[in-house]
């Protein structure tokens, strides 16, 4: 079960597990979202290109991250919503890259309805070699106590 609200604070570091690109992850994708663009589907086409290789989606990495983000338990169950996310992406992902998330709580704060809190996280999707490839912001809406049918994980 996820932490609650009052359980972060403001400058706590979290590093996620690593998980590396594969093909699948690439076919899954682009089957999910109907985006074949070659540079991601095409390896002769995405050489040509001043990716010099086909690459990864980049929305994908914000996917991940959120599911690396989940094998941390930090937020499974007492997230209410997510409200928003500014992302950039600075590098391509390639098959093959393996990638880790590293995430900072960056802004705790109280909202009108007491049962709840904003909580900002800063999140950078990195590389094998530490390299960022993405980076971005996410505000979300946080659970002050666990929901009464929310039992997983407790004995």
């Amino acid at each position: 079960m996820g932490r609650l609200f009052d359980e972060f604070t403001v400058g706590q570091r979290f590093e996620t597990p690593s998980r590396t690109i594969t093909e699948a992850d690439i076919g899954t994708f682009a089957g999910l979202t109907g985006d074949y663009n070659p540079v991601h589907t095409d390896e002769v086409f995405a050489a040509a290109t001043g990716f010099g290789g086909r690459i990864a989606h980049g929305p994908m990495g914000i996917g991940i991250a959120f599911g690396l983000a989940s094998r941390l338990d930090l937020i499974d169950g007492t997230v209410v919503a997510l409200l928003g996310v500014t992302w950039d992406f600075k590098a391509p992902m390639r098959p093959g890259s393996t990638i880790r998330a590293m995430i900072e709580v960056v802004e705790a704060r109280n909202v009108s309805n007491p049962a709840h809190g904003l909580l900002g996280l800063s999140i950078a999707l990195v590389d094998e070699n530490d390299k960022a490839l993405q980076e971005g912001n996410a505000r979300l809406l946080m659970r002050k106590t666990r929901h009464e049918k929310a039992k997983w994980g407790s004995v």
